[in-house]
């Protein structure tokens, strides 16, 4: 059965979709938890203790597939994340996401958004395969911006296609976050999982 379209982006809609989001217990308090222990409980990443749990919090919580969470850790702490934070530099992201474990490099690229949104939340969106696939099917909808499906695995140009996509919806009183949870739950909404694989191949191929 082919399921129905996404409807048109707007503020209107948006806003349904957070009070939505409020209402699902099981994610607001997995929300606040690491809140908690992301901006009170272990705000650096200067200690491997405080980064290791960090790790296998987000882990535990999102199933990220994380095998090797001290190697990740370590990872992170060679990696000088506070400064880079606070700078914004979105090349973090991608450094962060590739650990080399037992000889091979590995891109934790989802891992590596969440670690960093979770310290700054309203600068760094999450990437997730829905939101990825809720790109590109409003970019086959209404090209609201030019890139390809490989563009978004770079994530200062996935944040500069979060931005397209704000701008040209005329989304600005919501932030990246916001959108970015918008975009994660209509991609659940719209593009379950098994229906997901199949439409993402057919999206991919007029992005490109």
């Amino acid at each position: 059965m082919k399921l129905p379209e996404p409807l048109q982006p707007s503020e209107a809609l948006i806003s349904g979709y957070l009070e939505r989001w409020g209402q699902l217990e099981n994610y607001r308090l997995q929300e606040s938890s690491l809140s908690l222990l992301f901006n009170e409980l272990c705000p650096e990443s200067k200690s491997i203790e405080h980064i290791l749990l960090k790790v296998s919090t987000l882990n535990d919580f999102y199933s990220t597939n994380i095998f090797d969470t001290y190697s990740v850790a370590r990872h992170i702490l060679d990696t000088n994340v506070d400064s880079r934070l606070e700078a914004r530099d979105y090349s973090l992201v991608n450094d962060i996401a590739r650990v080399t474990i037992k000889g091979k490099v590995r891109n934790f690229y989802s891992f590596a958004s969440k670690y960093c949104s979770h310290h700054k939340p309203e600068s760094f969106p999450i990437y997730d395969s829905f939101v990825e696939t809720m790109l590109l099917h409003y970019q086959s909808v209404n090209r609201f911006s030019e890139f390809k499906k490989d563009d978004i695995k770079t994530y200062q140009r996935f944040v500069e296609i979060i931005r397209g996509f704000q701008t040209y919806y005329r989304l600005g009183m919501f932030s990246l976050r916001e959108i970015d949870i918008f975009l994660w739950l209509a991609g659940k909404e719209y593009f379950p999982r098994n229906y997901k694989r199949r439409i993402t191949r057919r999206l991919t191929q007029i992005a490109n």
